[in-house]
């Protein structure tokens, strides 16, 4: 700011001395005729140039003959330069006409002098000062913070006891899970009492669990329930390109959490620096292993005067490095697991506290229906609904958004380019395969909807929905599962005699149920109760390469050979039941080519309760 004030004052001096005033500019000559005539009052002399007044306002004469000037101008100012060889005898022509004689200083003012001899450090110290600050910035951006020498600080967001103010009601089911969590809280609460009776705080609390079910609400929850600082961090965080910065910022956090002890310490995504060691190409000198040893150390180094407890969240366990995970750091593991019916419900119920819900909304039937949604998912569904209800400017949410909304989530988007009729044909009698199987096969999720309008990347969709939330498969429901998953592609051969490529997420899920059913679960006769691992995704290619074969390739052939055998016996049987109901299988396609979707009540008019 100071070097742009600068040249603005400099250039705003050079630039009233530069301008010149309303004067009439004579030549040397013109000048000393005027003198002769006695019309100059006074001049003043800088150097070779000579500034004056005349006595008497002045017109300029004309340049031609030809140029006749409308207004004719006065001027009372003159301005001429004297030539270079001088004038000894103007001096004396002064004196005799009277005229008035100044002299000026060639000098400039000292301000002036001073500020054109800092100019250029102003400016170069100006430069200097801007790029240095953009440097910087730059170097901020790649390690984590505004200033370059605060790099190795921890970047945990601390809430103070005021700020927490998640509780355990605003967390919806996991029953199991707030259990375990409130004997920590009333240690963190009462430490006193618990250490009367010889009892240490547990030092880390690892909640496991699939992405969107709480675990990060979980960990806030219990910091706002016990009224303690609460430092929240994900595992990336801690890795930057420079060697030793997550170890810095590990032992920086500890020491903030130990501070402000009794305090919970929470690392969301803890598998991103708790994975495996020595499975990176750095060895022992790898920057994410130095901060995993870090962070084994401080939590070695708790005292039992300091109450600070460590939370984790993570959905892969089993990439976990042992020395984490043993007694004595994360002394316990918490199971966040996907809601239930009812816990659904209750979700629902606090993602819908602010929406105008409609009469007819039935939270329960919502529940039911979204089986396998987490607690992100039923928020999403919520606010997909919401803004469904916007779009068609309602002043309510009512049970159409909410079911738009659960296809939108399940299915995608509804797509625009419509099926040609031949096509939409072919996708008619697919899914009415697959939802006349289902109808006629004991067991089976009761069939909710029917639909040929495309949607994301799928043609159409049959949804079955479960009475209740299943926990042990029976071999009888995954074999009907089967058949009910190739019961679109025996359609198709069926009635056109033909495949389409239609059937290919089919054939993948039905191939991968028939595997897990043999390898896994041991539902062959003639491989046994054995396990057979297979597909198993490991976190490094090393270990994948390394892992040992625990089957010979004589027990491949026979693992493919019954998968083989599962799924053409499942296709068989789905073959028997469409070619016994083709009656029923045509209605079925007639009405999905007519109304496009089909309820489970519209299913029941159209092939009676039992069929």
């Amino acid at each position: 700011m100071v070097w742009f004030v600068a040249v603005w004052v400099l250039m705003s001096y050079f630039l009233q001395t530069a301008r010149t005033p309303d004067r009439l500019e004579l030549s040397y000559t013109d000048f000393l005729s005027h003198l002769e005539e006695d019309r100059v009052a006074e001049i003043t002399i800088r150097e070779d140039r000579i500034t004056g007044t005349f006595r008497d306002p002045v017109s300029p004469e004309p340049e031609s003959e030809v140029e006749t000037p409308a207004e004719p101008r006065e001027h009372t100012r003159f301005v001429t330069v004297i030539p270079s060889f001088g004038d000894p005898d103007l001096l004396g022509s002064l004196r005799e006409k009277g005229v008035t004689v100044r002299a000026e200083s060639s000098a400039s003012p000292w301000y002036v002098a001073l500020l054109v001899s800092f100019l250029p450090w102003v400016l170069l110290i100006g430069i200097f000062v801007y790029m240095s600050r953009k440097a910087r910035e730059r170097m901020g951006g790649m390690m984590g913070g505004q200033n370059p020498f605060s790099f190795g600080k921890s970047k945990a967001r601390l809430y103070e006891r005021s700020e927490s103010k998640t509780t355990f009601e605003d967390v919806a089911g996991l029953a199991n899970a707030k259990r375990e969590l409130t004997e920590v809280v009333e240690f963190l609460k009462e430490p006193k009492r618990f250490r009367s009776l010889g009892a240490e705080l547990p030092n880390g609390i690892l909640l496991v669990g699939p992405p969107g079910t709480g675990k990060t609400l979980m960990a806030r929850a219990v910091a706002g329930e016990a009224g303690v600082p609460f430092l929240s961090i994900s595992g990336s965080e801690f890795i930057e390109m420079f060697v030793g910065v997550g170890a810095s910022r590990v032992r920086d956090m500890f020491q903030k959490a130990k501070k402000e002890a009794p305090s919970i310490v929470f690392i969301d995504e803890v598998d991103s620096i708790g994975r495996v060691r020595g499975t990176g190409l750095g060895g022992g000198h790898d920057e994410r292993e130095q901060t995993l040893n870090q962070i084994l150390a401080e939590m070695d180094g708790f005292e039992p005067h300091e109450s600070v407890v460590v939370l984790a969240a993570t959905n892969r366990p089993d990439v976990l490095d042992p020395a984490l995970i043993r007694p004595g750091r994360f002394d316990r593991r918490v199971a966040v697991e996907m809601p239930q019916r009812d816990a659904r419900r209750e979700i629902l119920e606090i993602h819908t506290r602010g929406v105008p819900l409609a009469e007819g909304v039935d939270l329960d039937a919502l529940a039911a229906r979204t089986v396998g949604f987490s607690g992100a998912d039923l928020k999403n569904l919520a606010n997909e609904a919401s803004l469904l209800a916007a779009r068609k400017k309602k002043e309510v949410v009512d049970a159409e958004d909410f079911a738009e909304a659960v296809d939108k989530i399940r299915m995608g988007v509804e797509r625009e380019d419509l099926l040609n009729e031949e096509e939409r044909r072919i996708v008619a009698y697919h899914e009415a395969g697959h939802a006349l199987v289902a109808r006629l096969l004991p067991g089976t999720d009761p069939v909710e909807k029917v639909t040929i309008v495309p949607r994301g990347r799928s043609l159409g969709l049959t949804e079955q929905v479960p009475e209740e939330d299943r926990h042990n498969l029976k071999r009888s429901y995954l074999q009907n599962r089967l058949a009910v998953l190739l019961g679109g592609r025996v359609a198709e051969l069926l009635v056109f005699e033909e495949l389409t490529s239609g059937a290919e997420n089919d054939l993948e899920n039905a191939t991968e149920l028939a595997r897990r059913m043999i390898c896994r679960w041991g539902m062959s006769e003639k491989l046994g109760a054995v396990s057979y691992r297979q597909g198993e995704h490991h976190p490094f290619l090393g270990r994948e390469l390394a892992q040992a074969k625990d089957f010979s390739e004589h027990t491949a052939r026979l693992i493919d050979e019954e998968v083989h055998r599962t799924v053409q016996e499942m296709e068989d049987k789905a073959e028997d039941l469409l070619r016994s109901q083709r009656d029923k299988l045509d209605l079925l396609a007639r009405a999905l080519l007519e109304q496009e979707s089909l309820s489970r009540d519209e299913l029941d008019r159209l092939l009676g309760e039992g069929g």
